[in-house]
This record gives C-alpha cells, sequence and structure tokens, in this order.
C-alpha cells in the first residue's frame, strides 16, 4: 500500500467526486478530469471514487475499476485515492476490493449488506473479510442500508489492522463517543461536519458540498468558523433536498461545470427547487464556485439515458 494508516487519518477533507457523463450516458473522462482539478487546486486531501455521490450503483464495475484505475494513475501523487467497492453481495464486494488494490487505490469504502440485510454476526463477518485485503473506511449510512453500525459492531472491527475509521451519518453524538475511545470518525453529513470538526472531535468530513464550493469546505475543516458555516448552511440543506446525488448533480449543472446528462433513475430538481439554489448560489463569489457560468436552466435543457 502507498499510504500509511497515518496519512490516511489525515486526511480531513474528502471529497465524493461525482462522474460526469456524455449525452449518450457514457463516463465524460475530460469533464471528470476538470472536476479533479478544482479539487486539487482547493486543497482537498483525497476523493471517493464512485460513492454514493459518484453513482457507484449506476456504474457497471468494469466502469467502476476504470475510474479508479484513472484516479490513480492521473492523480495518486497529488490525491488519496478511495475506490468504493463496497458491495451487499460479500463475494463481489472481495473481488472489487481486490481489483481495486491491484490497481493502486490507497483504501477502499466498505458498506454493510444493504436490501438484503443480514445478521449482526453476518455483518462482522462481512467486514473481516474485506477488511483483510486492505485499508477501509467502514461507511454508516442507515438511512439507505436499513440497519445501524452501532458501537458493538464498530468496536471489535476497530480492532483489526486494516480499519482506518468510519464515515458516520449518525450524528456528532456518535461520532464523539467513538472519537473518545481513539475510532477515527469522519462525518457523513455536511451540515454537521464543521461542528463535528472542531467540538465533537472528529477527524474531518467525506462531503458531498465540496464538489461544488471545495475551498470553502477546506475553510470549515482548518479552522473553527462558525460564521461561515452558518452562511453555508442554507446551500448544504438544499443539496439533500432530495436523495443525494440529485442535487450536487443538478447544481454542478447550473454551474457549467458538467453538461446537463443523467443517468435514469436520477432527474433533475424541479424549477422551484432550482430557483431555491441559485438564490444560495448567487449569495457565493463566483471564485468559490466550481463552473464558469451560474444559469437556471430549463427543464428542455437535460438530457436522461439508461444507467
Amino acid at each position: 500500500m502507498r499510504l500509511r494508516m497515518k496519512q490516511l487519518k489525515a486526511a480531513s477533507l474528502i471529497t465524493a467526486i461525482k462522474t460526469p457523463y456524455h449525452s449518450n450516458g457514457d463516463i465524460d473522462l475530460p469533464t471528470y478530469d476538470k472536476l479533479i482539478a478544482e479539487q486539487i487546486a482547493a486543497g482537498v486531501d483525497g476523493i471517493i471514487v464512485g460513492g454514493t455521490t459518484g453513482e457507484g450503483h449506476l456504474l457497471s464495475w468494469e466502469e467502476h475499476l476504470m475510474l479508479i484505475a484513472h484516479s490513480v494513475h492521473q492523480y495518486g501523487e497529488k490525491l488519496i485515492i478511495v475506490g468504493n467497492t463496497g458491495s451487499n453481495n460479500t463475494r463481489e464486494a472481495i473481488k472489487a476490493t481486490e481489483n481495486g488494490f491491484a490497481m493502486g487505490m490507497d483504501a477502499a469504502l466498505q458498506i454493510n449488506p444493504y436490501y438484503g440485510r443480514t445478521s449482526t454476526a453476518g455483518v462482522i463477518e462481512h467486514f473481516k473479510r474485506v477488511l483483510a485485503i486492505g485499508p477501509a473506511f467502514i461507511y454508516n449510512v442507515p438511512g439507505r442500508t436499513g440497519q445501524d453500525l452501532t458501537p458493538d459492531i464498530i468496536e471489535p472491527l476497530a480492532e483489526l489492522e486494516n480499519f482506518i475509521g468510519v464515515k458516520e451519518c449518525a450524528g456528532n453524538e456518535r461520532i464523539a463517543y467513538y472519537e473518545k475511545k481513539g475510532i477515527a470518525c469522519w462525518s457523513g453529513n455536511d451540515d454537521e461536519s464543521h461542528d463535528g470538526r472542531h467540538q465533537f472531535g472528529s477527524h474531518g468530513v467525506i462531503s458531498v458540498t465540496s464538489n461544488i464550493v471545495p475551498g470553502l469546505m477546506r475553510k470549515l475543516m482548518d479552522e473553527k468558523n462558525d460564521s461561515l458555516n452558518g452562511e453555508m448552511n442554507g446551500l448544504m440543506k438544499w443539496l439533500f433536498c432530495e436523495p443525494n446525488p440529485i442535487a450536487i448533480n443538478t447544481a454542478l449543472m447550473m454551474t457549467n461545470a458538467v453538461s446537463a446528462n443523467f443517468r435514469l433513475p436520477y432527474q433533475a430538481l424541479t424549477l422551484e427547487q432550482r430557483q431555491q439554489g441559485f438564490a444560495l448560489l448567487s449569495e457565493l463569489s463566483q471564485s468559490d464556485i466550481v463552473g464558469d457560468t451560474l444559469q437556471l436552466l430549463s427543464d428542455d435543457d437535460f438530457t436522461y439515458s439508461p444507467a
């Protein structure tokens, strides 16, 4: 592995990077590279490739692994590359994780089995199998998996050599509990991440918002700034007005950072929702926003293709 555990844990701002598309639904690599360049310029520590925001669940494994390999080859010297190689299928997660590390990723993002849920014992064994392969963040997002990864699950796993820490969506009290026990946590909720970092002791955030305002999220992680956090709270909440990544996709299209192409089943925010986002983004300096223009767009501007 190229990075030691200490270096992985030092990353305070990791962007769950968006995957952009051409109008036919294929991955738009030149635009992906432009998005990554913005992240590097803003001082982001790392990226999650093919996470929820990057729509890994809409990518084939060939596409997914290609993006990991491309990211490592192009940006491995400048960013920590974390591949979302988790799955609700343990066998599939093992194979994808082995391939991801073979391609040079620094760490994996692993999730507990969803939809086809299993017992607590099964969840623990699932994580043991994938953690045996290489360093990994465990992602706890009960709103998507339907199952909370409670301390009785996480604490035994934290003893394993390749356990980095938790991307935790269960709130800052949970984060504080873990951090006091020496278990590293990154906030999975952008609107809680500033307080999580500066009041509850988190290691940082794995962020959606940093796709569009990476420099501002860098500031929120680097120092306590209640004023800036308050100014950004409305934007962060708007970015989750519909299930992620619908709003961040729409926002990046409104700023012309990416073409207005969706893979179904995602669709653009409504005109009313876009108007709300337009007003919020208009309050920010253009220099802080990824993209070169800000436009409302009409419903006809968006294209949709099957995954």
